[in-house]
């Protein structure tokens, strides 16, 4: 019987040796840090002369290249992340970058003053230079292009950083844990940036380069840095009226529309600023009609009015994408309108560029950028008209508008216009969204809020169909009084209503006039902004400006 057990026992003894080792192995194996080096170019994403490209050490998908001993950045990539002014001519293959009275201008033969293209033209696209890009951004950069990845870091973020020195040497890892491949080490002593911090790992950037994570008992005490910024950003000086700016427009479709001026002007009260339409693209090369006159001038400055003279795209022979998108047509055309100021003495410029396509947008704005820099020189005002927000008209580039022009002015009106659904010309709920989106990007002390001096009467036939006519507010009331309308105060409109029967169909009218305008302006002081502009003389009846007025109390 002790025979039988004997075997037994060794066997049993065999088995839990066996048993033993398996989890003995399998405990060293999980506590046991792994050795296993990271792919950096998979963690990275490049190879050869490519460059990962980090912000604010987030890495990005695009990817920088190195050329002739330099690294040179996507200007797509620079154009949405760091500083949109860098324009791109792809028709005559020239870079353009406005400054306040000056700008520059480089093609691919351009060197800075390490001898080197300051741009790179390939099948690719268009890649500007980590010098020139750091020459006119507020940006600093750490570089690793020697390296076998290639990789820089650019930050734009001026925020306080957090910085630890570690303790020990340590392994930086993919992931948090000890199984995550190995991508650097840090030494004793030496310092990193905290990115993150967790109870055991700490994500950092280190010295040489890299991102990863590292145990949080290797680190030191850690403390707060504020990286400071030796920058000087350019300063766009404008210029602005001692006084709210009271403008009306005053429609000018041929010379002979220059006599009205006298009448038109005799209504008036508070008018600082008067902006004749005179200027009209008639081509895509930057041709212009003029109806610009300088007896009419000399009259408005006699009467101490500013002329703010309005150049406009409505010809159906101008595409706007086209006229502005090559920089010898903006020049010629900057160059013409300077004459203009020049030969007749004015005062500013108007741009009333409407119905641009969305591939437009970033020539307008350069258009604009160009223009501001002559209009600077020569002392005049820059205003720029421009709808009321709405998804869909973001390109018109507000934001850089309130910085580079004198003034930027809101249409608060066409809240429902002619081919669209009856319904107000300019609510007080859509003056109102109109201002307070417009702050948004623009500061009050350059916004003016435009306001109607017209309506719409409208009629809805018996067959469904919608048609409408604009009528001056003086016409409107006339009409109104002529057919006996009952007009009912609409307070979530702040207008009038009223409509009437006829053999056409129901006519309906919102109606403007001294207390709906008057709504408008109390928005205008609320908001506190820069002034008035009407659209346009001519419209209204006298007592109207006993409203518009900006210099009441």
């Amino acid at each position: 019987m002790k025979r039988r057990v004997v075997p037994f026992l060794v066997a049993l003894g065999l088995i839990v040796l066996v048993i033993a080792g398996f989890f003995g192995i399998r405990l060293v194996e999980r506590y046991t840090p792994s050795k296993e080096q990271a792919d950096i170019g998979r963690l990275l994403g490049v190879s050869g002369d490519n460059v990962a490209v980090f912000l604010n050490n987030e890495l990005q998908e695009a990817k920088g290249i190195y050329i002739e001993e330099q690294t040179y950045l996507p200007i797509e990539w620079v154009n949405e992340k760091l500083n949109e002014r860098f324009y791109w001519d792809n028709n005559e293959k020239l870079l353009v970058y406005a400054l306040p009275e000056s700008i520059v201008y480089a093609d691919h033969s351009t060197k800075g003053s390490s001898g080197k293209p300051l741009i790179w033209v390939n099948d690719e696209g268009v890649y500007l230079s980590l010098g020139l890009i750091a020459n006119y951004t507020d940006i600093r950069l750490d570089v690793f292009d020697l390296a076998e990845h290639k990789r820089i870091f650019v930050n734009n973020d001026w925020s306080e950083e957090t910085k630890a020195v570690a303790d020990g040497k340590g392994n930086v890892r993919e992931k948090g844990g000890i199984k995550s491949p190995i991508v650097t080490r840090v030494e004793k002593g030496s310092e990193v940036t905290v990115l993150e911090t967790m109870e055991k790992w700490d994500k950092v950037r280190t010295p040489d380069g890299y991102i990863g994570y590292v145990e949080h008992k290797r680190l030191g005490e850690s403390r707060s840095e504020a990286p400071v910024s030796t920058f000087v950003a350019p300063v766009y000086k404008n210029i602005s009226l001692d006084e709210p700016v009271c403008m009306a427009w005053h429609q000018v479709t041929k010379p002979e529309g220059n006599a009205s001026f006298d009448n038109l002007i005799a209504n008036t009260k508070g008018l600082n600023v008067i902006s004749p339409t005179w200027y009209e693209l008639t081509d895509n090369e930057g041709g212009f009609n003029s109806y610009a006159d300088a007896a009419y001038v000399q009259k408005a400055h006699d009467m101490g009015l500013q002329v703010w003279a309005l150049i406009n795209n409505f010809s159906g022979n101008v595409q706007t994408e086209v006229l502005l998108s090559k920089t010898s047509t903006r020049q010629k055309l900057i160059e013409k309108l300077m004459a203009e100021v020049e030969q007749y003495g004015l005062d500013g410029l108007n741009l009333d560029f409407e119905g641009i396509k969305k591939e437009a947008g970033v020539h307008y704005i350069q258009f604009i950028r160009e223009l501001s820099v002559s209009c600077r020189k020569e002392g005049i005002v820059l205003s720029v008209d421009n709808y009321v927000p709405y998804a869909g008209n973001e390109f018109y580039n507000r934001k850089e508008q309130g910085i580079v022009a004198d003034y930027v002015i809101v249409m608060g009106y066409d809240e429902h216009y002619a081919g669209g659904e009856p319904g107000s010309v300019a609510s007080v709920g859509y003056v109102n969204d109109g201002i307070s989106n417009t702050l948004k990007q623009v500061p009050k002390e350059k916004l003016i809020n435009a306001i109607p001096l017209y309506t719409r009467v409208w009629t809805e036939a018996a067959d469904g169909k919608t048609s409408s006519v604009a009528l001056g507010i003086a016409k409107a009331k006339e009409w109104a009084v002529e057919n006996n309308v009952e007009l009912y105060w609409q307070e979530e409109l702040g207008q009038y209503y009223g409509e009437l029967k006829t053999e056409e169909g129901t006519k309906k009218v919102w109606m403007e006039e001294e207390r709906s305008i008057g709504l408008k302006m109390d928005l205008i002081r609320k908001y506190d902004l820069a002034g008035v502009a009407c659209w346009k003389l001519g419209f209204e009846p006298a007592e109207l400006w006993d409203e518009i007025r900006m210099d009441q109390e």
